[in-house]
């Protein structure tokens, strides 16, 4: 009795045992199963938060402005290129769509997508204190699983330059158009004249002629400057580069508008060092230095001096300038000098001739050579344009 009640004991402790165990097993594997659970919902959210991130930084690295809203038309995300397009103050994400970009055109896209499923090409102008700015946005709706409206993409597309470069092109043509049609009008009404009957008088016959071939060697000239303008353009101008003594070639530049010179009295002064040696296109920089110099005799003073000088720099560069003591040019046309056909005096440009491309070669042709130009000026006390080229002395060279 005693035996069977010691082995029901016995048999019970075991039992309670094995419970206890089996519940310690449970309670660790229901432990282990938690913190698995726990280090895969924080690894998930590491993993969202690093795809969100990598997400948005891919967004801030768009050059297209990107705006994303939700049902009610306010922002969820706006990228750097769209703060920087509507200038967003602060924090953008909760504010509508009109509070945040102030543009009630923006507004009216994301107004129609309501209805429609997207919004392509749409062009707006956006008006600053500096310029207007262009933009052309594409719009895309978004629907929950119901088909409710859940919010929109836009994307803007910054169209400024390309506006500013379209008008550059119109204004382009229209001053080639216009420096083509005033000799080709001369030439045509020269030959009309002739065939009228003028032709019969050889006075008449010599000065008519003499019209013909003035205006077609200017026309012949704007050609010339627009194709060395467009090769400058496309990069395929070849230079060669040789070590250049400078004060050659000016002088060889001085020779040939001495008879311009003569005309109006003008002095040109060569005071470039001999031993001044540049690496340049002996060709190209002869280019430079006669259409500065002769801008120099047609607008300077009358029995006046235009005058050449050269340096060495300290940096080992080489600076030529051509000065001249004429009326100087006002600062604001300054900083349009160089432009393709701007003329400071319209009226005394067409007078004096030429195509008004000339400074806009001297520009781009120095700048092929790795140098630069600029203008000094003060009115009433002349102008100086000066440039800088790479030295061809040995010395530099090492």
């Amino acid at each position: 009795m005693e035996t069977a009640l010691i082995l029901l004991i016995a048999t019970v402790v075991a039992l309670a045992a094995a419970w206890s165990r089996e519940r310690l097993l449970r309670r660790a594997d229901a432990e282990r199963n938690r913190q698995e659970v726990a280090e895969q919902r924080s690894r998930r959210e590491k993993e969202l938060r690093e795809q969100a991130q990598r997400t948005a930084a891919l967004f801030d690295r768009m050059v297209e402005g990107l705006v994303v809203v939700d049902g009610g038309g306010r922002i969820r995300l706006a990228n750097r290129a769209a703060q920087s397009l509507f200038g967003f103050e602060g924090q953008a994400s909760g504010k509508s769509v009109l509070e945040a970009t102030r543009n009630h055109e923006v507004a009216s896209v994301v107004a129609r997508l309501e209805k429609e499923l997207e919004v392509l090409g749409h062009e707006l102008r956006i008006d600053s204190m500096d310029a207007p700015r262009f933009l052309q946005v594409n719009a895309l709706a978004l629907r929950d699983g119901s088909g409710a409206n859940d919010g929109a993409i836009l994307v803007f597309h910054d169209l400024t330059r390309l506006r500013q470069l379209e008008g550059v092109r119109q204004e382009f043509v229209a001053n080639v158009s216009h420096e083509l049609r005033t000799p080709l009008s001369l030439i045509k009404s020269a030959a009309e004249t002739l065939l009228d009957g003028a032709k019969d008088d050889p006075a008449a016959l010599a000065r008519f002629l003499q019209i013909i071939d003035k205006h077609a060697n200017r026309l012949a000239l704007l050609i010339d400057d627009l194709l060395l303008l467009s090769t400058l353009d496309s990069g395929g101008l070849r230079l060669d580069r040789q070590p250049l003594a400078l004060k050659s070639t000016v002088q060889d530049a001085i020779d040939d508008l001495q008879p311009r010179a003569h005309a109006r009295d003008v002095t040109l002064v060569n005071r470039v060092p001999a031993s001044l040696v540049a690496l340049a296109d002996n060709d190209r920089i002869r280019q430079v230095v006669s259409n500065l110099v002769d801008n120099a005799i047609k607008y300077g003073r009358v029995s006046g001096t235009t005058t050449v000088d050269g340096s060495q720099l300290a940096d080992g560069r080489i600076e030529l300038s051509v000065s001249d003591d004429g009326p100087g040019i006002p600062k604001d046309a300054q900083l349009r000098i160089f432009e393709r056909f701007y003329r400071v005096d319209k009226a005394r440009s067409r007078e004096q001739g030429g195509t008004g491309l000339g400074l806009a070669i001297v520009k781009h042709v120095i700048q092929a050579h790795g140098g630069e130009v600029r203008i000094e000026s003060e009115p009433g006390s002349g102008a100086r344009f000066v440039l800088n080229l790479p030295s061809g002395s040995a010395s530099s060279a090492q």
